[in-house]
């Protein structure tokens, strides 16, 4: 079964965010709880861990622009 990533609200008015940088490449291995990417908003940067373990498939561009809850891969 896979784990979506999803791009996270860590802020009470945060909608939407910048994918900064990825941590780990496109399939890597991961354990939940790993540094994943990094998120920058209007107020902070800040790495995100992985919510599972697995190997990791990147879907979404470093530099774009993302909505809380969107899709950026998923863990196998």
């Amino acid at each position: 079964m896979s784990t979506q990533i999803l791009f996270p609200k860590i802020g009470f008015s945060m909608e939407e965010g910048t994918l900064a940088e990825w941590l780990v490449s496109d399939g890597a291995t991961v354990s939940e709880g790993q540094p994943l990417y990094v998120l920058e908003s209007d107020k902070s940067a800040q790495e995100i861990e992985s919510p599972g373990s697995g190997v990791v498939k990147i879907t979404a561009t470093v530099g774009e622009v993302y909505k809380v809850g969107d899709v950026l891969g998923e863990i196998a």
